[in-house]
């Protein structure tokens, strides 16, 4: 990749893996292709950012592992086809924190968090419907209309009634007569939420999608296809619109005619490892990209984000990781920082009794201890 193509105004590259938060005006990405356009609206205000959680997957400073530039390319395509990210690789090496850094980069706010497990079905993603709690508000309401009804009563028959009293009671009668909204009942789950329609997409991270239910990505297609879904208790309700509660903290958006379409398909990175095979279907609507373990190079750089220096003995430490990688070990990348860590603590050894603790700290994760 050239510089002019990763500087060209025009260019279809606007992800270059930079980790860095744009500077004032976040870059427009490139316009979908005509069958990758939707039409939902009317748009949302944008999400909240969660940088606390960016900092946690990407560390407080800009010096961040370089991604290889196919690998670059490959998140671009998705970007500019509007398509799902399937990422694949060994445990521990990434792979959801690249959500992190492409709504960094992109300034897309906060990352939305799916995280599958064997229980894991569409609904839990899209909605769910605290049907429990609403049928216990609408207990509680009736008994308060049959309450302010018998309050009403004994003071229509008592002697000391007044005028005013009769006013004050009706007005009060008249509020606690409202019922519960259906609305109030209601969650957008993470995919639910993302295919809300935000003026800019929202970054979807499905984690581990190949923990789920066999039928799970078969479920998934509809929906990664046509952008869009059913709320069903908003479609068979009475009201045009709903006031629904979203994933976001304290989040709010209305739904009109229970059906959700987004304007921006969402970013989704979608997470596995390799656990099994996905369907044929299921593959043609995602870009694949198999994440290899980092080069010393990058771990270094990795490390250096997270910690803003390089420790003493850190690259004693990054070497015997990766030829512990390179013997065939199951090694997760947060165990290097933990064992960086470990040794800038105060008074700490790493001989002796350290060495054991640093052994155990980037023990092979395969042997089950």
């Amino acid at each position: 990749m050239s510089a002019q193509e990763q500087t060209a105004p025009n260019s279809w590259r606007v992800f270059h893996a930079t980790g860095r938060a744009p500077d004032v005006v976040p870059p427009p990405l490139p316009e979908p292709p005509p069958w990758r356009r939707f039409r939902g609206g009317p748009p949302e205000s944008a999400p909240p950012d969660d940088p606390q959680a960016a900092v946690r997957r990407l560390g407080p400073h800009v010096i961040t592992p370089q991604l290889a530039a196919d690998e670059i390319d490959t998140v671009n395509a998705a970007l500019l086809l509007r398509r799902p990210l399937l990422i694949t690789g060994p445990p521990g090496v990434g792979k959801s924190t690249l959500a992190y850094l492409i709504s960094r980069e992109l300034g897309l706010g906060r990352v939305l968090e799916w995280n599958i497990v064997s229980r894991t079905n569409l609904r839990d993603g899209l909605y769910v419907h605290d049907a429990m709690g609403r049928a216990q508000a609408i207990a509680a309401w009736q008994a308060g209309l049959r309450n302010a009804a018998g309050a009403e009563g004994a003071v229509e028959g008592g002697e000391d009634a007044s005028p005013d009293t009769d006013v004050n009671l009706a007005v009060s009668s008249k509020d606690r007569q409202l019922p519960p909204v259906l609305g109030e009942f209601i969650t957008l789950g993470p995919l639910g939420t993302a295919l809300l329609p935000y003026d800019r997409p929202r970054v979807l991270l499905v984690d581990e999608l190949d923990k789920s239910d066999i039928d799970l990505p078969n479920d998934l297609l509809h929906v990664l296809e046509n952008g869009s879904y059913d709320v069903p208790e908003l479609v068979r309700d009475a009201a045009d619109a709903a006031r629904v509660h979203t994933s976001d903290p304290g989040g709010r958006a209305v739904v009109r005619g229970g059906r959700i379409e987004c304007r921006e398909f969402p970013v989704v990175v979608i997470t596995s490892n390799g656990e099994r095979e996905f369907p044929a279907a299921f593959r043609r609507r995602c870009l694949p990209l198999e994440m290899r373990t980092p080069s010393r190079e990058q771990l270094l750089a990795m490390v250096e984000g997270h910690l803003g220096a390089r420790p003493q003995g850190t690259e004693d430490l990054v070497d015997l990781f990766v030829q512990r990688v390179q013997a065939g070990g199951t090694h997760s990348l947060d165990q290097l920082l933990n064992a960086v860590q470990m040794t800038t603590a105060g008074g700490f050894q790493a001989d002796g009794d350290g060495r054991k603790l640093v052994e155990m700290l980037l023990r092979d994760l395969a042997k089950g201890r």
